[in-house]
């Protein structure tokens, strides 16, 4: 399985996905910002990262772009609540500019969240939508 990061500043989604990822056998760790996000990524790479858009102290399209060009080929799978309706859509849109491979609206299901993980592992699918 594989080892994932989850940069995510509110803590109950951080322990949901938690939860969620390891019960499927996944090895996770956990950051609250993207400066903590990018250390731990440096002390131990990580097969995949989520990173949450809408963060203090660095932002998810920062944490992203630095991710990008430490690890080019780091599958990104980029969250967000974003506000309402264009408002999300439109930061997910700049996470896919910035080197997200997938993007999730929040609020996200667990079927929701873990397809989108298998999409960030499949040759050509990465880049693809997922946003809803």
């Amino acid at each position: 399985m594989a080892r994932i990061l989850i940069v995510e500043d509110e803590r109950q989604i951080r322990e949901a996905l938690k939860q969620v990822l390891e019960r499927e056998g996944h090895t996770v760790r956990l950051a609250e910002n993207g400066d903590e996000g990018v250390l731990a990524f440096c002390a131990e790479p990580s097969d995949l990262v989520i990173c949450d858009i809408l963060m203090p102290v660095k932002d998810g399209l920062e944490t992203i772009e630095e991710l990008r060009r430490l690890a080019p080929e780091l599958p990104i799978l980029a969250v967000s609540g974003g506000g309402p309706g264009e408002k999300a859509q439109f930061a997910l849109d700049v996470a896919q500019l910035c080197g997200a491979v997938q993007v999730l609206a929040k609020p996200f299901s667990r079927k929701e969240i873990l397809a989108a993980i298998d999409r960030c592992f499949v040759p050509g699918e990465a880049g693809g939508g997922g946003a809803g």
